[in-house]
């Protein structure tokens, strides 16, 4: 499924094909002429796998993009592959490397950055964003850059963006005697606005907390409102079992097992959404990526706001990032960084942000006409957009999976039985601190 890709010149300088794409090339802001550019008499299909984590038709606007970047560039075909959540997609990339067949583009969590690095399974991009001349990079949200880069080098590029907001139903506000235009601010507001509107078959508050990609990411937001985030920028330690740390999960505990205003045990990200959308719940923490599918559905009006503070503000990006393999020619690559260019576009990130409520991934974005109308209709879409000033690199550490179980286990041990959070986050710590062993040396 591989199609061709012919180069005109000797493959020790292929990269400089990518200006070739657009006509020019961009290095010390300085404009050339390209050097070459494909050949127009062969074909190349990229095979693309991604996932879909949040509500809405996005298959069909994936494909649809697919699609416009081929009659736009009728030698390039992409392939999309949907590939189920994050979880199966990362799985499944892994099964492809593995087996020596890996797609040539994928869609895959930023935090994933160090499990393929350790495999050795995905292309730095660097030398093609020094065609593209010094300010690139440096317009797409530093928050998001952050899960891209280790060592100096970049090996992804943002896409699908997202951050934890909180949602709130203004109808069930009014009904409580609440202001409706007055969200919590705060750890104590919450807990106080949460009982009030707790009420036979409606919850006050739902925080997910199953898998553990949503626990630790609903975690990891009251983490960072309490002191610092839950790992270093290296990837090789992780601080679970912190003093701040202890007092966030057991707030946490508290709505559930003391408040009562959010259902015992564990809350299940899917379902989570239509809960609120179905007035079953009053206020929600969850991704800004179905922001889209709440305005379309929810027949209430509903508000979006900051997550409330603790002794700051705070909450993790989340999301996808697109990522180039090895293991794939030299001339798929370059292909596929045409392609990674074209999904990242100002005026198609902001289309893309529009229909599905992820952030767009470039503040040029939000100069688009387009953009500017829809915020202007629609203010609750700048909210994570605002709040990212605020906003740190989501878990991710090598080892990642055995880390982020002993913290997944943790939080839901904590939720679920009486073990105190201080006993449950000292085993987290110290099996995370097993598990990343290795790296430290």
């Amino acid at each position: 499924m591989k199609a061709l890709f012919k180069i005109i010149i000797p493959a020790a300088v292929g990269l400089s094909l990518i200006a070739g794409c657009g006509g020019t090339q961009q290095g010390n802001n300085v404009s050339k002429p390209a050097t070459a550019k494909p050949a127009v008499d062969e074909k190349i299909e990229l095979t693309f796998y991604y996932p879909v984590q949040v509500g809405g038709p996005l298959t069909a606007t994936i494909e649809s993009m697919a699609q416009q970047f081929t009659k736009e560039n009728p030698n390039i075909t992409i392939k999309p592959v949907y590939t189920g959540s994050y979880g199966d997609t990362t799985v499944k990339v892994q099964a492809a490397v593995q087996g020596g067949n890996p797609p040539d583009i994928a869609v895959l969590l930023a935090a994933d950055l160090f499990t393929f690095m350790d495999m050795d399974s995905i292309t730095p991009l660097d030398e093609f964003i020094s065609q593209e001349g010094n300010n690139y990079i440096s317009d797409f949200f530093p928050a998001f850059t952050a899960n891209s880069k280790v060592d100096g080098k970049m090996y992804s590029l943002p896409f699908q963006r997202s951050s934890v907001v909180l949602y709130y139903n203004k109808d069930a506000y009014k009904e409580a005697g609440l202001d409706p235009n007055k969200p919590p601010q705060t750890w104590e507001e919450l807990r106080d606005i949460s009982k009030k509107l707790t009420k036979p078959g409606k919850w006050g508050i739902q925080i997910p907390s199953t898998g553990p990609t949503s626990s630790t990411w609903m975690f990891q937001t009251l983490a960072l409102q309490s002191g610092k985030n839950l790992m270093s920028d290296d990837g090789k330690q992780a601080y679970f079992n912190t003093p701040d740390n202890v007092k966030a999960l057991q707030y946490w505990v508290d709505l559930t097992k003391k408040d009562k205003s959010m259902p015992a045990g564990i809350v299940d990200w899917a379902t989570t959404p239509s809960d609120f959308i179905q007035g079953k719940t009053a206020m929600m923490y969850h991704t800004t990526g179905n922001l889209t599918s709440v305005k379309k559905n929810a027949q209430f009006d509903f508000g979006v706001s900051f997550l409330p503070q603790n002794k700051q503000f705070g909450s993790p990006v989340g999301g996808g990032n697109l990522y180039i393999f090895k293991g794939i020619p030299e001339k798929n690559k370059i292909a596929a960084w045409k392609f990674m260019k074209f999904m990242t576009e100002p005026e198609r990130a902001a289309q893309w942000s529009i229909d599905t409520g992820y952030v767009a991934v470039r503040q040029s974005a939000y100069q688009t006409e387009k953009m500017k109308a829809y915020t202007k209709e629609f203010p609750a879409a700048l909210v994570a957009k605002d709040q990212l000033q605020y906003g740190a690199s989501e878990l991710a550490t090598h080892n990642s999976g055995k880390v982020a179980k002993a913290l997944n286990d943790a939080i839901q041990r904590a939720l679920t039985s009486e073990v105190d959070p201080a006993t449950v986050l000292k085993q987290a710590q110290e099996e995370a601190d097993k598990a990343l062993a290795p790296f430290k040396k």
